[in-house]
């Protein structure tokens, strides 16, 4: 019995190794075109693909994405809230500039986008997990968008192993714009991770399915913020290239509430989210209408703790919410036009008492003085989210999309930024804040229009 253990420790990964010569390699979702789907990358080839012998060696890939915006309040200081796609009004900016190489030669996974731009600092500068402890900062991270280092292994229709940072599985949308149907993204999809730092098993069991497992820092976070690691589960099953199912799962202690005493939380973390996504109509060489689909996307997520000082209920403490959009292609899908509504509720209340919601963004940095969206969470309001977006976008080549879209918001308290801005009289962060103390005077409902453009090789 020992003689057989031994040799199964010293042959088995040999045999496993060798599959990649052995058995010919199965491609999941072989055949569909998936490049239609909200959420997923539209381009049909890779213009920057290094090949040898007819085998691809390293892909390189290019993508810049910017915007002018405008929002009708005007604000003074041209911030514009709530959004994680959107930060400034009425200028010019760059969004996201992203250069990178990925390679799955030889069943060697690797991975790394760099990535420059307004939204790492909406998004990456918020990460207060590198607070925790000594020898990080976000500048170790930040400009990486992607990173990972992995092994294909050649059973089922594909197992890979990978560990990095990596895009986050939660939400339908993506990170970069140009793979969604709007620019401006669900609330549901704002308010969710863009990012994760751990490992994942990615395996195939069949042609059209899709199962992940990971071990995470934390909800969206470089590094640990309290006790223990996350763990997460994403599945995608494609019956056919017209449809697709998601189902995701988050589990984590990742809360940043430290007790009075300075011990960490225990408070726990769920999430999740799922997704249909339906193409009803394809006629691809029409000069008319040339295809038509819709999504849905629906999260449910909490907080929970039953520790002395800490109470958070799940039934106080959640985010649930659905997205739902159409979308209609034209003039063999160069043209295109999506209409796309979204409600949720997000609220948290810990130890009895009514306190900012623990998804959604702050709308306005801490003043001297409460503001109008603080006092009415003071008096136990709730915060209630409703959006809805109209996007045109022009697409001569799957490189490149011109985009126009209009947004409205409507919030139960007053949440978006008005005329007077979130920032100080003046309108900069260092102005004069004048004789008495400033408050950001929010609004309950928001108009805007957006005009983007992007290239992706």
């Amino acid at each position: 019995m020992k003689n057989i253990l031994l040799t199964l420790i010293l042959f088995y990964p040999a045999v496993i190794f060798s599959q990649t010569d052995s058995i010919p390699a199965r491609v999941p979702f072989e055949g569909m075109d998936l490049t239609w789907i909200n959420g997923q990358n539209r381009q049909k080839n890779f213009p920057l693909a290094l090949t040898s012998k007819g085998e691809t060696i390293l892909t390189g890939v290019a993508y810049l994405d910017a915007y002018y915006n405008y929002n009708f309040a005007n604000p003074l200081d041209n911030t514009q809230t709530i959004s994680s796609t959107i930060g400034r009004h009425n200028e010019f900016t760059l969004n996201l500039a992203s250069i990178g190489i990925e390679t799955n030669y030889k069943n060697i996974i690797g991975r790394l986008w760099l990535q420059y731009g307004q939204m790492a600092s909406i998004i990456q500068d918020l990460d207060g997990s590198v607070n925790h402890g000594r020898n990080t900062s976000i500048g170790n991270l930040k400009y990486i968008r992607e990173a990972a280092a992995g092994y294909h292994f050649d059973t089922m229709y594909g197992l890979n192993l990978e560990m990095g940072i990596f895009m986050s599985y939660i939400g339908l949308e993506s990170y970069i714009t140009q793979e969604n149907w709007s620019y401006q993204r669900s609330m549901l999809c704002d308010f969710t991770p863009f990012y994760f730092s751990g490992a994942r098993l990615q395996a195939f069991p069949s042609a059209k399915f899709k199962t992940e497992l990971w071990l995470l820092n934390g909800w969206q976070s470089y590094n640990s913020s309290a006790k223990g690691l996350g763990v997460g589960n994403s599945n995608y099953y494609r019956p056919n290239e017209n449809l697709q199912l998601v189902a995701n799962f988050y589990y984590g202690k990742d809360t940043q509430n430290p007790d009075a005493l300075g011990n960490q939380s225990s408070r726990i973390r769920f999430h999740h989210d799922n997704s249909i996504v339906a193409r009803y109509f394809k006629t691809p060489k029409a000069k008319g209408i040339s295809q038509a689909a819709f999504s849905i996307n629906s999260h449910y997520g909490f907080q929970q703790n039953n520790e002395a000082g800490d109470i958070v209920k799940a039934s106080q403490n959640f985010m649930i919410g659905t997205s739902v959009a159409n979308r209609i292609w034209f003039k063999e899908n160069k043209l295109a036009l999506t209409l796309r509504g979204d409600y949720l509720t997000n609220q948290s209340v810990v130890n009895g008492v009514n306190v900012a919601p623990y998804l959604a963004f702050s709308p306005a940095a801490p003043g001297a003085v409460p503001n109008n969206y603080d006092v009415a969470l003071a008096n136990g309001e709730k915060l209630r989210l409703l959006q809805f977006t109209t996007t045109f976008d022009i697409m001569p080549s799957d490189y490149m999309t011109f985009r126009l879209e209009y947004g409205y918001r409507k919030s139960s308290i007053p949440y978006f930024t008005s005329a007077g801005g979130t920032t100080s009289p003046s309108g900069y962060v260092n102005g004069p804040i004048g004789a008495s103390p400033w408050a950001a005077q929010l609004k309950e409902d928001e108009s805007r229009i957006t005009l983007a453009v992007n290239f992706r090789l």
